[in-house]
């Protein structure tokens, strides 16, 4: 579970599994905290995202997010039965292709269930910009699935003639 969190949060696999073991070591740090009031998936769930933001967060500053969103502000709409074509391992390995901010926000929104405003608050960027960078993460995933679509059409188009 855990390292599926990493995965969709980091931008390769190797990303992944430091992102990973900073989450252990920190839930190792903080056991005695953990109460048993809650499940336990769900207490390692919020440290490994909580880890996977710190890894955004040193990997780019809030300051050059906010000037990559700043510069368009589509609205895009999606059919979401465009991603239900997809098996999640698919699916995952689209989201890493993801912009580093798009990714963090995709996830954050559409996996975790983060409401915007919370994304704000803990991005440190406007609840507009919060539901922009959603859509053009959907946007840009919905493009990727129809064009490998597409792609796969015209393959076996070839291959029949």
């Amino acid at each position: 579970m855990m390292k599926g969190i990493c995965l969709r949060y980091a931008a390769n696999e190797t990303e992944a599994e430091d992102i990973l073991q900073e989450a252990f070591i920190q839930a190792f740090k903080k056991l005695e905290t953990y109460k048993g009031k809650g499940a336990l998936g769900g207490w390692l769930r919020k440290i490994t995202v909580n880890k996977a933001l710190e890894q955004y967060r040193k990997n780019k500053s809030i300051r050059n997010l906010k000037e990559a969103f700043a510069k368009t502000d589509l609205q895009t709409m999606v059919d979401d039965s465009v991603f239900s074509q997809l098996e999640m391992e698919d699916l995952v390995v689209k989201i890493q292709q993801l912009p580093s901010g798009y990714r963090t926000i995709f996830n954050l929104y559409a996996i975790e269930g983060y409401t915007h405003v919370e994304i704000s608050e803990l991005m440190g960027v406007a609840v507009g910009t919060s539901k922009s960078q959603y859509s053009r993460a959907r946007k840009m995933l919905a493009d990727m699935i129809l064009t490998e679509g597409e792609n796969e059409n015209l393959r076996l188009a070839y291959a029949k003639q």
